[in-house]
């Protein structure tokens, strides 16, 4: 933890030690029953059998993604606020033991971060709902603790990912919000987990062994995270988080065919860091990856949000640009070059600082005898080997005459 940046390591130990402080302050005012104890570990015992699926799957390092809530939810709306502090506490103790060790100040935080969400979403539903134990009376009366169920289930979600985002910003600044969401089909896992959580709450408040019935259900949803989250690595490159090379021609291929149809203009272009052999060998594969990190953020930061980026192999990357004709593909490309141009190599301790990187971009627009993805990918893999063989540092567009034939 002490390597962290002071403000990231500050942040922990702030969220960590508010996490033990609530923890303790919900124990001096919550009013003990053993039939809140005995429903606390039902729940528990669940969420144990949820992490015992994980360990049997396998969760791969930097895993987020879980089904927990589902039975954590239960505590939020049952039980009083001290069981809903503690829970995530239980549970992630016995992810760290059970399935795989990570960084303990990581797994405090987490605990810390996740027991804050649900001790706020008890406060909040204890305090609209001022019969706790019983169950409603009437049509509305169910409608009403639906609601608030749902509600303080959301606010769970706003607290924790605000929590949890902010130590990642810290971290690394360059990060979206849209990115540590995990995307549309981790919402949507999220979602159905909040429905399964208020149900779960609600057959728990009936009788705990009413829980039985809801364990394949949690354990399935469990399975449908863990896919997701699978399906997102699968898509993207572990180095530059991009898209990887087979996600982005799939997606290209899909608006290069739409372009096609509708007669819209598109363009692809590829990019090739210079001379990067010698980086790695010069500065260390370390350095190397840090380029390659370096030149994802700043294609990133330099398109167009409806623009698509990808790591197309080694130190090639590919681009396409919808909507994008001749003039404003090569404005587009010569912008990117001089971006990328700033990007400094980091240089190892004691060798001074190192020198920057350059980039050759080759450049090919939708156009006859050019219409379908593999054809305008052959056509800028040419332009830029032209720009290669020209000296580098440049931007070449397919079917235009050399600049000095020009």
């Amino acid at each position: 933890m002490w390597a962290l940046s002071a403000r990231l390591r500050c942040y922990v130990l702030t969220v960590s030690a508010a996490g033990a402080s609530a923890i303790a302050a919900a124990a001096v005012f919550t009013h003990w029953r053993v039939s809140d104890a005995v429903l606390y570990g039902f729940l528990l015992a669940f969420g144990a059998i949820t992490v015992e699926t994980i360990r049997r799957a396998g969760e791969p390092a930097g895993s987020h993604r879980d089904a927990h809530g589902v039975w954590e939810l239960a505590t939020v709306v049952l039980l009083p606020p001290f069981y809903a502090l503690t829970a995530p506490v239980v549970v992630l103790a016995l992810t760290q033991w059970r399935v795989r060790r990570t960084l303990a100040y990581r797994r405090v935080f987490s605990a810390a971060a996740v027991g804050l969400s649900y001790g706020a979403a008890s406060l909040a539903f204890h305090a609209a709902w001022n019969r706790p134990g019983l169950l409603p009376s009437s049509a509305p009366m169910l409608g009403l603790w639906v609601a608030l169920a749902m509600g303080c289930g959301a606010l769970r979600f706003a607290v924790n990912h605000a929590l949890v985002f902010t130590a990642v910003k810290l971290d690394d600044p360059a990060i979206a919000l849209r990115d540590a969401l995990g995307g549309r089909d981790s919402l949507y896992n999220d979602a159905a987990e909040l429905c399964m959580g208020v149900l779960v709450a609600f057959a728990a408040s009936v009788a705990a062994v009413t829980l039985i019935p809801a364990l394949p259900c949690g354990i399935l949803l469990q399975r449908s995270a863990s896919h997701a989250q699978l399906v997102r690595a699968s898509r993207t490159d572990a180095k530059t988080g991009l898209l990887s090379a087979v996600a982005w021609q799939r997606e290209a291929a899909i608006q290069v065919t739409r372009a096609v149809r509708t007669k819209i203009q598109v363009a692809v272009a590829m990019v090739d860091i210079d001379h990067f052999k010698r980086v790695n060998d010069t500065y260390g594969h370390l350095a190397g990856d840090a380029v390659l990190a370096g030149v994802a953020a700043a294609l990133n930061g330099g398109l167009r949000e409806y623009d698509l980026a990808g790591r197309f192999g080694g130190e090639e990357f590919s681009l396409l640009l919808p909507d994008t004709d001749v003039d404003e593909a090569v404005r587009v490309a010569e912008r990117l070059r001089l971006i990328l141009s700033r990007i400094a190599i980091p240089a190892q301790a004691g060798d001074g600082e190192g020198s920057h990187i350059t980039v050759s971009i080759g450049v090919a627009v939708l156009a006859p005898g050019l219409n379908d993805l593999t054809d305008l990918l052959a056509a800028a893999d040419a332009a830029l080997y032209r720009a290669k063989r020209a000296g580098r540092n440049l931007v070449r567009l397919a079917g235009a005459p050399p600049p000095e034939a020009a």
